[in-house]
């Protein structure tokens, strides 16, 4: 019976087809299914054959490992070399968005504050 190894929903063409790649190069029988036109069904990477099915999840369990660690590193120099935007930089470059997301917040926490204001007046 075929396992599920990998959802490729929210995943980005480059991790899917280093995962494809992955799988590939180290010869395990998988196929892909398509969640469709009205996503009934489900995007991702199946295991045909049961028996490969821990030496699969070990071959993807190492591989995102890796890539988190990537991720970390790069998140660090980025922020050591000062590349990582601040709020005021934002704010700089994108004045029309982050005027809007702040007032969404801001109506956001006023509606959901709307009913206990009202239980203190009467």
């Amino acid at each position: 019976m075929a396992h599920l190894l990998f959802r490729l929903r929210y995943v980005t063409d480059e991790e899917a087809m280093e995962v494809r790649t992955l799988l590939a190069e180290q010869g395990f029988d998988t196929y892909e299914t398509q969640a469709g036109f009205f996503r009934l069904g489900v995007d991702a990477i199946w295991l045909r054959d049961e028996s490969q099915r821990d030496a699969a999840e070990t071959a993807l369990a190492t591989y995102q490992a890796a890539r988190f660690d990537q991720a970390q590193r790069e998140l660090h120099e980025a922020r050591a070399q000062g590349r990582l935007p601040t709020l005021w930089q934002r704010l700089v470059e994108h004045p029309a968005q982050v005027v809007l997301v702040l007032v969404a917040v801001g109506l956001i926490g006023a509606l959901t504050l709307l009913p206990f204001l009202g239980l203190m007046r009467g």
